[in-house]
C-alpha cells in the first residue's frame, strides 16, 4: 500500500529536506528525510538499532526539496509498506518519536500509481521578511529590509513573472533538471504591519528559484530600477542578471496542490 503523509517543519537545524550524499556516502548532517525514515521505520519495522541499519529502513519520497533553513508547513511525502497503518495511532506514535521542529499529520491511503513529486500539480511557497529600519529582539533569522519597500511596485514586477517562462536568470548552479520551464500562476506580496510577505504558486521551481526572485524584487527596490527590470532579466535567461540569492530563513513551503 502506498501512504502520502503531510510533514511540516523548521528546517534550521537540517541540511536540508533530503539525505545528502557525497562519492556515494551518506553525510552524517541530520536532514529532515533522515529523522522521519527512522521514526517511521522505528514504528512499522521496530526495532531498538533501526536507525543504524539502513537496509531495513522504510524509504520516503517527498514533493520536492528545501535548502537548509526553509521550512514547511504542507510538504508532503509518500511512503510503501505492505502493512495496515491505522492513521490516528500512527500520527501520535511517530510525533511522540520525532524530534520537536519535526511534525507529521493527515496519513491517507493513496492509488499505487501517486507520486508525492511526480503527482504535484502546484506549489505555494512564501517568503517573509521585516522592512524596519531598527532590529528587535524577536526578529530572529527573518530578513530585515532597512530602506522603505514599495509593495505596489514589487507587486508590478512580479506580475512580469505570471505564466510559462524559461527562469534560467533566477537557478543556481545546483539545478540538476535540465529543464529551466516553470508555470507560474499566483505571485502576490502582501504588507501586515512591517513584514512583507511574497506568496508564489508554480507547477515546479528551480533550484533557489524563489530566494533569488526576491533578492531581484530587493535589488530593483534598493536601487530604484524601473519594475520593468523583472522582465528584462527574465528575458535574458542569464543569472548574472539577477538579484542575490537571499537567506533561507523567511521561505516556507505552504502547501502543495495534487
Amino acid at each position: 500500500m502506498r501512504y502520502f503523509l503531510d510533514v511540516q517543519y523548521i528546517g534550521k537545524n537540517y541540511a536540508g529536506s533530503q539525505i545528502q550524499y557525497e562519492n556515494g556516502k551518506q553525510i552524517k548532517e541530520p536532514t529532515i528525510q533522515g529523522e522521519i525514515e527512522k521514526a517511521i521505520s522505528t514504528l512499522i519495522i521496530g526495532g531498538r538499532n533501526i536507525a543504524e541499519n539502513t537496509n531495513r529502513q522504510v524509504k520516503t519520497i517527498f514533493s520536492g526539496r528545501t535548502d537548509k533553513g526553509v521550512n514547511a508547513l504542507g510538504q508532503v511525502i509518500h511512503f510503501d509498506t505492505d502493512k495496515k497503518i491505522v492513521a490516528s495511532s500512527f500520527i501520535y506514535h511517530i510525533n511522540e518519536i520525532l524530534p520537536s521542529d519535526i511534525s507529521v499529520s493527515n496519513l491517507r491511503i493513496v492509488p499505487d500509481f501517486w507520486h508525492a513529486q511526480k503527482s504535484a500539480k502546484a506549489r505555494y511557497y512564501r517568503y517573509e521578511l521585516i522592512n524596519r529600519r531598527y532590529k528587535q529582539a524577536f526578529d530572529g533569522d527573518i530578513l530585515r529590509v532597512k530602506y522603505n519597500l514599495d509593495v505596489k511596485r514589487m507587486q508590478s514586477a512580479l506580475n512580469f513573472l505570471l505564466g510559462e517562462h524559461d527562469f534560467s536568470s533566477f537557478k543556481s548552479s545546483g539545478t540538476l533538471n535540465p529543464s529551466k520551464v516553470c508555470f507560474i500562476s499566483k505571485a502576490e506580496v502582501e504588507k501586515q504591519g512591517d513584514r512583507i510577505f511574497i506568496n508564489i504558486v508554480g507547477n515546479r521551481f528551480l533550484y533557489n528559484m524563489v530566494r533569488t526572485i526576491v533578492g531581484t524584487l530587493l535589488e530593483i527596490e534598493g536601487h530604484r530600477l524601473p519594475v520593468e527590470h523583472m522582465k528584462e532579466i527574465l528575458e535574458a535567461h542569464d543569472r548574472r542578471k539577477a538579484g542575490q540569492t537571499v537567506s533561507p530563513y523567511g521561505l516556507t513551503l505552504i502547501k502543495v496542490e495534487y
